[in-house]
């Protein structure tokens, strides 16, 4: 991407950074995953973006609402959160001709100390992951940085889903996976956009898509958490667009 395609890219990651507080806030006991996702599309359209997901290969909400075993993909409804409960919450935006593509665990109240401790995980497996995405690394790098502390602490990284580069499209080349590949996949070069996206399994990393197409639930039943950042490859630090500076 040049400057002037990633100053657009900004616009869109910033979008995501200000609808996560939003979101920190209006997560609590009771609050329907349908109520959620109609406070993320206003807030989204208000900033003159539109929401990346929606109608996406024919995705039905602006937003991914996952909850407790469900890993990616969960469809808003008129479920309820629970205390106790996790819900991940997967977030794009369009706006200038780019995307932006962010996700966060939060908890719903108190929630038990082994759930904490795999959203905290989750989190800092991708900032593990990113001190390998510079200019001059190669890409299965920040994977197998990402799976390392993940197994490190006990828990197992997803295999079905993966990262991916982003720009004019939601999903581009290359994929970025969250474990280590046995190819070393290509060179990362200044410039470069990517979503770096662990999303991690308290049990087993199996899982299966369940019958509506869509969201993908741990085989144990077993919690699971996501994380997700656009990140810009520099000659130094990557630079994290989705983050409120």
């Amino acid at each position: 991407k040049t400057q002037e395609q990633i100053e657009k890219m900004k616009v869109a990651g910033a979008i995501l950074a200000r609808l996560d507080e939003i979101l920190k806030r209006e997560i609590k006991v009771g609050v329907t995953t349908k109520q959620l996702d109609a406070i993320a599309e206003d807030y989204i359209r208000s900033q003159g973006a539109i929401p990346s997901f929606k109608g996406y290969g024919g995705f039905p909400g602006s937003i991914c609402t996952s909850v407790n075993d469900e890993i990616v993909h969960g469809i808003p409804s008129d479920r309820k959160l629970k205390q106790g409960d996790i819900i991940s919450i997967d977030m794009g935006s369009y706006i200038g001709g780019f995307h932006g593509d962010a996700a966060r665990t939060y908890a719903v109240g108190e929630i038990a100390p082994g759930a904490q401790k795999l959203i905290d995980v989750t989190k800092q497996s991708f900032f593990e992951g990113i001190q390998y995405a510079r200019q001059g690394c190669r890409l299965n790098e920040i994977g197998t940085a990402i799976q390392k502390y993940v197994e490190k602490n006990g828990f197992s990284v997803v295999r079905d889903y993966v990262g991916h580069g982003i720009g004019r499209k939601l999903h581009e080349d290359p994929s970025v996976a969250n474990y280590k590949e046995q190819r070393k996949g290509v060179t990362l070069k200044q410039g470069m956009v990517l979503a770096i996206e662990p999303m991690v399994n308290m049990g087993s990393y199996q899982l299966k898509v369940l019958k509506e197409g869509w969201t993908a639930v741990t085989k144990d039943g077993l919690y699971a958490a996501h994380y997700e950042n656009t990140v810009v490859i520099t000659n130094g630090e990557p630079e994290i667009l989705t983050l409120l500076p």
